[in-house]
């Protein structure tokens, strides 16, 4: 899909070299990007039907935060902390997705993932104490990414 975005050319012999020169891509590149104990778990996409429940529950939940931080950035009722907390999920792809998922969602910024700790920037802060503050920022992420990954 990306050769023919790039090259708008949809002749035969085009698709044939773009699948070729994907195919090499992917092929030398593999080992580089993927760890052996990642594919060894079939951890990098397990179960493709559900993250598309997650893609929906993601986008959800990002807009009800930024309407929540509407609310908060009218009112002035900031009160912003660097919390850390850590993640039950064995898998690196669902730990960096878990990750991404908390800096998109507005008032919360990931600082630092570091194997299951992560450090997060919350800007509406309802506690310091990790435990409490890892279930209020992962919400159902975590649920849902346990799902998908093994």
């Amino acid at each position: 899909v990306g050769w023919i975005l790039f090259t708008g050319n949809l002749a035969p012999f085009s698709i044939f070299l773009g699948f070729t020169f994907s195919f090499s891509v992917a092929l030398f590149t593999y080992n580089i990007f993927i760890e052996e104990r990642e594919v060894a778990r079939r951890a990098l996409l397990p179960r493709a039907y559900l993250l598309l429940i997650y893609l929906g529950v993601l986008i959800f939940k990002i807009y009800l935060a930024s309407f929540k931080m509407v609310l908060t950035i009218i009112t002035g009722d900031i009160n912003p902390r660097v919390v850390h907390f850590r993640t039950g999920l064995r898998s690196e792809v669902a730990r960096v997705i878990l990750a991404n998922s908390i800096t998109l969602t507005p008032g919360t910024l990931t600082l630092s993932l570091d194997q299951d700790h992560l450090i997060v920037h919350w800007l509406n802060a309802k506690t310091t104490h990790s435990h409490y503050a890892g279930k209020l920022i992962k919400g159902s992420f975590e649920f849902w990414l346990k799902k998908i990954w093994i």
